[in-house]
Protein backbone atom coordinates (compact mmCIF):
# COMPACT_ATOMS: atom_id res chain seq x y z
CA UNK A 1 0.00 0.00 0.00
CA UNK A 2 1.32 3.23 -1.06
CA UNK A 3 1.82 6.20 1.61
CA UNK A 4 -0.32 9.29 0.65
CA UNK A 5 0.88 12.79 1.43
CA UNK A 6 -0.18 15.04 4.56
CA UNK A 7 1.84 17.72 4.17
CA UNK A 8 0.68 21.12 3.39
CA UNK A 9 -0.02 22.40 -0.57
CA UNK A 10 2.20 24.21 -1.83
CA UNK A 11 1.72 26.93 -4.46
CA UNK A 12 3.02 24.59 -7.40
CA UNK A 13 0.59 21.96 -6.28
CA UNK A 14 -2.18 24.21 -6.17
CA UNK A 15 -1.67 25.56 -9.68
CA UNK A 16 -1.76 21.63 -10.59
CA UNK A 17 -4.64 21.24 -9.37
CA UNK A 18 -6.50 24.07 -10.97
CA UNK A 19 -4.95 22.99 -14.63
CA UNK A 20 -6.44 19.38 -14.66
CA UNK A 21 -9.38 20.92 -13.17
CA UNK A 22 -9.81 23.61 -15.74
CA UNK A 23 -9.05 21.08 -18.30
CA UNK A 24 -11.63 18.35 -17.05
CA UNK A 25 -14.27 21.27 -16.80
CA UNK A 26 -13.64 22.55 -20.50
CA UNK A 27 -13.26 19.33 -22.10
CA UNK A 28 -16.70 18.07 -20.10
CA UNK A 29 -14.71 15.54 -17.53
CA UNK A 30 -16.15 15.11 -13.67
CA UNK A 31 -14.38 17.12 -10.98
CA UNK A 32 -14.21 13.91 -9.87
CA UNK A 33 -12.08 12.32 -12.53
CA UNK A 34 -9.62 15.55 -11.89
CA UNK A 35 -9.44 14.85 -8.60
CA UNK A 36 -8.20 11.37 -9.05
CA UNK A 37 -5.60 12.25 -11.69
CA UNK A 38 -4.32 15.12 -9.63
CA UNK A 39 -4.27 12.58 -6.63
CA UNK A 40 -2.23 9.85 -8.63
CA UNK A 41 0.17 12.96 -9.50
CA UNK A 42 1.05 14.12 -6.35
CA UNK A 43 0.17 10.85 -3.70
CA UNK A 44 -2.54 12.13 -2.59
CA UNK A 45 -6.06 11.20 -2.01
CA UNK A 46 -9.04 12.04 -4.62
CA UNK A 47 -10.86 13.32 -0.99
CA UNK A 48 -7.48 15.38 -0.18
CA UNK A 49 -7.97 16.81 -3.89
CA UNK A 50 -11.23 17.68 -3.68
CA UNK A 51 -11.31 19.36 -0.08
CA UNK A 52 -8.17 21.47 -1.44
CA UNK A 53 -10.27 22.29 -4.54
CA UNK A 54 -13.48 23.59 -3.08
CA UNK A 55 -11.71 24.80 0.37
CA UNK A 56 -9.59 27.28 -1.05
CA UNK A 57 -8.19 26.84 -4.58
CA UNK A 58 -11.76 27.53 -6.80
CA UNK A 59 -12.17 30.66 -5.27
CA UNK A 60 -8.91 31.94 -6.91
CA UNK A 61 -9.93 30.67 -10.75
CA UNK A 62 -14.08 31.89 -10.42
CA UNK A 63 -12.80 33.49 -13.88
CA UNK A 64 -11.50 30.92 -15.19
CA UNK A 65 -14.02 28.35 -14.16
CA UNK A 66 -16.55 30.66 -15.80
CA UNK A 67 -13.93 30.31 -19.48
CA UNK A 68 -13.47 27.10 -18.96
CA UNK A 69 -17.39 26.48 -18.69
CA UNK A 70 -17.94 28.33 -22.04
CA UNK A 71 -15.12 26.42 -24.04
CA UNK A 72 -17.24 23.22 -22.80
CA UNK A 73 -20.28 24.42 -24.49
CA UNK A 74 -18.68 26.08 -27.74
CA UNK A 75 -17.35 22.61 -27.76
CA UNK A 76 -20.24 20.96 -27.52
CA UNK A 77 -21.94 23.22 -30.06
CA UNK A 78 -19.33 22.71 -32.76
CA UNK A 79 -19.70 19.11 -32.16
CA UNK A 80 -23.61 19.05 -32.96
CA UNK A 81 -22.81 21.28 -35.82
CA UNK A 82 -20.28 18.07 -37.36
CA UNK A 83 -22.82 15.88 -36.96
CA UNK A 84 -25.37 18.18 -38.76
CA UNK A 85 -22.66 18.43 -41.74
CA UNK A 86 -22.10 14.56 -41.84
CA UNK A 87 -24.02 13.39 -44.78
CA UNK A 88 -26.50 11.06 -44.04
CA UNK A 89 -26.87 7.98 -46.16
CA UNK A 90 -30.40 7.80 -48.04
CA UNK A 91 -32.60 5.02 -46.89
CA UNK A 92 -34.34 4.76 -50.01
CA UNK A 93 -31.09 3.32 -51.16
CA UNK A 94 -31.68 -0.52 -52.24
CA UNK A 95 -29.01 -3.18 -52.56
CA UNK A 96 -29.80 -3.09 -56.11
CA UNK A 97 -28.91 0.77 -56.20
CA UNK A 98 -25.64 -0.28 -54.31
CA UNK A 99 -24.71 -3.39 -56.93
CA UNK A 100 -24.97 -0.61 -59.56
CA UNK A 101 -23.13 2.14 -58.34
CA UNK A 102 -20.18 -0.60 -57.60
CA UNK A 103 -20.62 -1.90 -61.53
CA UNK A 104 -21.34 -5.41 -60.70
CA UNK A 105 -24.48 -7.47 -60.60
CA UNK A 106 -23.49 -9.51 -57.41
CA UNK A 107 -22.86 -7.70 -53.57
CA UNK A 108 -20.18 -9.09 -51.60
CA UNK A 109 -20.82 -9.37 -47.83
CA UNK A 110 -18.48 -6.23 -47.14
CA UNK A 111 -20.26 -4.30 -48.87
CA UNK A 112 -23.76 -4.96 -47.32
CA UNK A 113 -21.81 -4.77 -43.62
CA UNK A 114 -20.35 -1.32 -44.99
CA UNK A 115 -23.93 -0.28 -45.80
CA UNK A 116 -25.78 -1.42 -42.97
CA UNK A 117 -22.86 0.19 -41.14
CA UNK A 118 -23.96 3.79 -42.48
CA UNK A 119 -26.84 2.92 -41.91
CA UNK A 120 -26.99 2.45 -37.89
CA UNK A 121 -24.44 5.25 -38.15
CA UNK A 122 -26.99 7.55 -39.75
CA UNK A 123 -29.52 6.57 -37.54
CA UNK A 124 -27.71 7.10 -34.36
CA UNK A 125 -26.59 10.44 -35.33
CA UNK A 126 -30.28 11.19 -36.35
CA UNK A 127 -31.21 10.07 -32.73
CA UNK A 128 -28.70 12.38 -31.17
CA UNK A 129 -29.91 15.48 -33.51
CA UNK A 130 -33.65 14.66 -32.60
CA UNK A 131 -32.12 14.32 -28.57
CA UNK A 132 -30.64 17.64 -29.24
CA UNK A 133 -33.76 19.21 -31.24
CA UNK A 134 -36.16 18.52 -28.21
CA UNK A 135 -33.66 19.58 -25.67
CA UNK A 136 -33.31 23.06 -27.35
CA UNK A 137 -37.35 23.12 -27.86
CA UNK A 138 -37.78 22.34 -24.25
CA UNK A 139 -35.36 25.17 -23.27
CA UNK A 140 -37.11 27.26 -26.11
CA UNK A 141 -40.67 27.17 -24.25
CA UNK A 142 -39.20 27.44 -21.12
CA UNK A 143 -37.64 30.74 -22.23
CA UNK A 144 -40.87 32.26 -23.69
CA UNK A 145 -43.00 31.55 -21.11
CA UNK A 146 -40.33 32.86 -18.39
CA UNK A 147 -40.84 35.92 -21.01
CA UNK A 148 -44.05 36.18 -20.84
CA UNK A 149 -44.01 35.69 -16.92
CA UNK A 150 -41.60 38.54 -17.50
CA UNK A 151 -43.51 40.62 -19.62
CA UNK A 152 -47.08 40.34 -17.92
CA UNK A 153 -45.02 41.64 -14.50
CA UNK A 154 -43.63 44.44 -16.27
CA UNK A 155 -46.95 45.51 -17.31
CA UNK A 156 -48.73 44.87 -13.79
CA UNK A 157 -45.52 47.13 -12.52
CA UNK A 158 -45.77 49.85 -15.52
CA UNK A 159 -49.79 50.43 -14.49
CA UNK A 160 -48.86 50.80 -10.83
CA UNK A 161 -46.67 53.12 -11.48
CA UNK A 162 -49.04 54.96 -13.79
CA UNK A 163 -51.55 54.73 -11.10
CA UNK A 164 -48.99 56.23 -8.50
CA UNK A 165 -48.17 58.86 -10.92
CA UNK A 166 -51.88 60.03 -10.86
CA UNK A 167 -52.04 59.99 -7.59
CA UNK A 168 -49.05 61.74 -7.11
CA UNK A 169 -49.96 64.47 -9.40
CA UNK A 170 -53.36 64.96 -7.46
CA UNK A 171 -51.81 65.14 -4.04
CA UNK A 172 -49.28 67.66 -5.60
CA UNK A 173 -52.26 69.59 -7.03
CA UNK A 174 -53.92 69.48 -3.65
CA UNK A 175 -51.24 70.68 -1.46
CA UNK A 176 -50.95 73.36 -4.10
CA UNK A 177 -54.28 74.91 -3.88
CA UNK A 178 -53.98 74.09 0.19
CA UNK A 179 -51.18 76.44 0.10
CA UNK A 180 -52.69 79.04 -2.17
CA UNK A 181 -55.79 79.00 0.41
CA UNK A 182 -53.66 79.44 3.31
CA UNK A 183 -51.47 82.05 1.44
CA UNK A 184 -54.67 84.18 0.68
Amino acid sequence: MSSTRQDAWTHDEDLLLAEIVLRHIREGGTQLQAFEEVGKQMNRTAAACGFRWNSYVRKQYKSGIELAKKQRKERKFKAVEKLEEVPLPKVSETVQEISETKGNDELTLSQVVSYLQNLLTAEKEASVLEEHNANLQQEKEKWEKSYKDLKLHFEIQKEEYENLKKEYNSLLSFFEKARQLAGK
